[in-house]
């Protein structure tokens, strides 16, 4: 407690010319150097830390750029794909269509001859009575 008094009292009669005061310039002057130095190393540990995180970050950018302009080439294949594909449902419902016409066509004219042998074996049940015969119509076919 004494001591804290004598320097309380050297403090107050403090001149930088004496031997307390020239001390005490010193030891603030080394405590400004230490502070500025580790100040310094506060800041380069924060910049090499930020440079390291800008380093990651530009690292992902560029992967995650890389699988999007892959996903990109994988969709316009998936497009060209898909319009090939609906080509070529046009050309089957078209040939389908082509078949279902010519289908038809083909059970009309089986239908005719059906009718026409009915009517034959009418014919030849009656006895040869015949009033008038009907003929079906000659069936067309992919030539005519």
């Amino acid at each position: 407690m004494v001591k804290e008094l004598q320097d309380n009292i050297a403090a107050v009669n403090f001149t930088p010319q004496s031997k307390m005061g020239k001390m005490l310039m010193a030891k603030c002057r080394t405590l400004q150097e230490e502070n500025e130095e580790i100040g310094s190393q506060a800041a380069e540990g924060k910049m090499h830390e930020l440079a390291l995180k800008l380093a990651l970050q530009k690292s992902q950018n560029a992967e995650l750029r890389s699988q999007i302009e892959g996903l990109y080439k994988d969709a316009d294949g998936l497009a060209s794909d898909v319009d090939k594909s609906n080509e070529m449902v046009l050309i089957l419902q078209e040939r389908l269509e082509e078949k279902e016409v010519e289908l038809s066509r083909l059970k009309s004219g089986l239908q005719q001859k059906d009718l026409g042998e009915e009517k034959t074996e009418l014919i030849s049940a009656k006895g040869g009575e015949i009033d008038e015969i009907v003929m079906p119509p000659k069936m067309e076919t992919e030539e005519s």
